[in-house]
């Protein structure tokens, strides 16, 4: 299996496309940041407020939130948290770390892995539709190896793409928030469900990208899963695409049927149990990720029932 994955790999990198969306990646990374510089210097210009106002303003915001008699359980946590850290920001004279600083870039890195959940989805879908349009599936398939191996090398083979670039999403960020924002001062504090603490702004990055790594997850095992099936890796990627970006429109159209609780791009972001912002509040992170859990047995068992039982013809 180690040979199959080595193999796919440098198949993987031999293409350009497989260099040229990492190199996209670092441009935009740059590229975003440097607008949120110039935005930041244009709004700081006319607009001065300091790191107590803001606090107040966030305890202000949190406790009214606190009075609404619907919010769920994760929900009220997060604005008890919010209400109690910055509490203690102007109890204690602990301001945040500012926006424009190398620190919160970091913590906020997790938001640009839309972009890596785009270019997975491109090598999701192409990986097995490529070797078909192509005409190589036959020589690959005429190795003594078994046909689910294969198609698990290929997959994992694109897991680790994704991961790569999750992690290159991170270190882009802290580099190009140091080189425009340079190392800001504040301390980053949370809420442990009972006191506020001191805590680590890279653990809560690494924390962030990883729940919002679910995302990528499993977008790219439905792209898999398509390419797999149509052996068409534009329909594939198209689908895919027209899902990512409109999914989690349905959620609000089926906000009041049941329906939605078992709805894929209910469950796809993680961070909403972090965040306080929940389109559909009765759920749990539990309930999430067995969700996630069904759907990635259903794409997988689909796309290996495909592909082991598919004719290949000349």
């Amino acid at each position: 299996m180690l040979k199959l994955i080595q193999n796919e790999w440098m198949k993987l990198w031999s293409k350009k496309s497989s260099w040229i969306m990492a190199a996209l990646l670092v441009v935009i990374l740059f590229a975003s940041m440097g607008i949120t510089k110039w935005v930041n210097s244009s709004m700081m210009a006319n607009q001065e407020e300091t790191w107590q106002e803001v606090a107040t303003n966030q305890q202000a915001n949190a406790e009214a939130m606190l009075q609404d008699p619907n919010l769920s359980d994760p929900q009220k946590e997060y604005y008890e948290g919010q209400a109690a850290i910055a509490e203690y920001r102007l109890a204690n004279e602990v301001p945040a770390f500012e926006y424009a600083s190398m620190q919160q870039q970091v913590i906020d890195a997790h938001m640009m892995l839309s972009l890596v959940t785009l270019f997975t989805v491109i090598v999701a879908a192409g990986i097995v539709a490529s070797e078909f349009s192509q005409g190589t599936i036959k020589m690959l398939l005429t190795r003594p190896v078994k046909r689910w191996k294969i198609l698990t090398s290929k997959y994992i083979t694109t897991m680790i793409y994704a991961i790569l670039l999750s992690i290159l999403t991170i270190a882009v960020s802290a580099l190009a928030g140091l080189i425009f924002f340079g190392i800001g001062d504040g301390t980053f504090l949370v809420w442990n469900g009972s006191e506020v603490v001191e805590g680590s702004y890279w653990m809560e990055a690494l924390k962030m990208a990883g729940l919002s790594f679910a995302s990528v997850w499993i977008i790219g095992t439905f792209a898999f899963m398509l390419g797999t099936v149509f052996r068409s890796s534009s329909l594939a990627i198209g689908l895919s695409i027209f899902l990512m970006f409109t999914g989690i429109q349905a959620v609000y159209l089926l906000a009041n049927y049941e329906i939605v609780k078992y709805y894929l791009f209910t469950h796809t972001d993680l961070t909403q149990f972090y965040t306080g912002f929940m389109p559909v509040p009765d759920i749990t992170m539990t309930m999430s990720l067995i969700v996630l859990a069904v759907y990635f047995l259903i794409f997988m068992a689909v796309s290996y029932w495909t592909f082991s039982r598919r004719d290949v013809t000349a």
